[in-house]
């Protein structure tokens, strides 16, 4: 699997959390009056039911699937998960 694509998504991540810019996912990582946490997971959830709506009706599967695994990824950095962790789980999972 050529992870790298993934591996630059989740620096960009990790830098938008560290070094806040104007940008949606440094707003979506940061506390203000509603926690980073709940916002971030109301995402996954509405992204979850893009994908359920986009599989049922066969469109837009993977630009639907992406958004969700990009709020995925957004909420394993805010949580400060490791992105080797990720794929160890799925080597584990694979039995390597």
């Amino acid at each position: 699997m050529n992870d790298k694509i993934i591996r630059e998504v989740y620096q960009v991540l990790e830098d938008r959390r560290d070094n806040q810019v104007d940008s949606y996912t440094s707003r979506l990582m940061q506390d203000n009056e509603k926690k980073a946490e709940d916002k971030i997971l109301e995402k996954i959830g509405e992204e979850t039911a893009e994908v359920i709506i986009a599989a049922k009706n066969d469109e837009n599967l993977v630009h639907e699937a992406s958004d969700l695994i990009f709020h995925t990824l957004i909420l394993l950095v805010y949580k400060g998960v490791d992105i080797d962790e990720l794929f160890n789980e799925f080597e584990r999972r694979r039995g390597h």
